[in-house]
């Protein structure tokens, strides 16, 4: 892309971005009526830093219109803690619902919680696959200069991060999607050893609720069954 292409995907985002996180806070749906109606692959979603699973939605009504029960951690807020903590209601979510087979479908933060949680020594199992998009797997150059914690945390030399990193005993379970321009995330989403499927499309939020994103979604749920 060029500068000025790159530029525009930044604008657009953002217009993005902010659009969904007013409808976020003006919505009242009821996360608990995902789980019914479908007899597919359970799947849990997991949002990104200072995103409530509101912002999914376009990810959450495609699943669930595809038949899959589709787990929402309401009890992440607005996701502004540590992975670690994250992967712990995570995996306290799973083990409370007794669920199995189950596919994490993420969002940026969300992938590297995501992770956690299928590395997790006792529950860990219970997680077939994940589909993570626009995960920062190896950091972001730009979280070091970040004037808060919880966006530092996401530096490539953040233990947390590295340690993530050095473990890919479940990459091959991940499907790591991602567009042709991040601007949160220059170095790119691509995991080692994972399935790497990049889109075409700008940014790091309007990938969401892309035709080709659902779709890639899709392929990556046939490859966990």
């Amino acid at each position: 892309m060029t500068p000025a292409e790159k530029a525009w995907s930044w604008a657009l985002d953002y217009r993005y971005a902010v659009a969904h996180q007013a409808q976020a806070v003006l919505d009242r749906t009821d996360p608990a009526r995902y789980r019914d109606g479908g007899t597919r692959r359970p799947v849990v979603v997991l949002p990104g830093i200072w995103e409530t699973w509101h912002f999914l939605k376009p990810l959450i009504e495609h699943l669930h219109h595809a038949g899959h029960p589709v787990h929402v951690l309401a009890e992440l807020g607005w996701n502004g803690g540590s992975v670690d903590a994250a992967a712990g209601l995570t995996v306290q979510h799973l083990r409370d619902h007794d669920l199995t087979d189950v596919m994490i479908v993420a969002h940026s933060k969300g992938g590297l919680i995501g992770k956690a949680a299928m590395l997790d020594a006792v529950e860990g199992g219970r997680v077939d696959a994940m589909a993570a998009i626009s995960a920062p797997f190896s950091g972001s150059v730009y979280a070091r200069y970040a004037p808060i914690r919880s966006i530092r945390a996401f530096s490539p030399r953040d233990p947390t991060t590295l340690r993530l990193a050095a473990n890919r005993e479940v990459n091959a379970r991940i499907t790591s999607i991602y567009g042709e321009f991040d601007p949160h995330i220059p170095g790119g989403s691509e995991l080692p050893g994972a399935t790497n499927v990049r889109v075409p499309v700008g940014g790091h939020f309007r990938i969401l609720a892309d035709a080709r994103t659902l779709s890639a979604l899709d392929e990556a749920l046939v490859r966990a069954a």
